[in-house]
């Protein structure tokens, strides 16, 4: 992963393919110490993907954990339906 400022990063995947994505928002859990970022491809605004951050390599780790997935679908509706935000987009 490679920050290039707010709002892009640079992801690569395991063939070593880099994708652009801009970030969406980011959360911390206190619970799992953990960070999470949800990103997508600026072509394709409605697939937003969801990572947690390794904070000891600065990796992107795909979320899989069915409670972490639900969680993060969680976090990602009350996102959308916030009013103060919707009025910003």
């Amino acid at each position: 992963m490679e920050i290039l400022n707010d709002n892009d990063i640079i992801i690569k995947d395991d063939d070593g393919k880099e994708t652009l994505m801009k970030i969406l928002f980011s959360y911390d859990n206190e619970e799992r110490n953990a960070t999470y970022v949800f990103v997508y491809e600026p072509n394709n605004e409605d697939d937003i993907y969801c990572f947690k951050v390794n904070e000891e390599t600065n990796e992107l780790i795909m979320v899989e954990d069915e409670d972490e997935l639900e969680e993060a679908s969680e976090v990602l509706e009350a996102y959308d339906n916030d009013e103060k935000i919707n009025e910003i987009k």
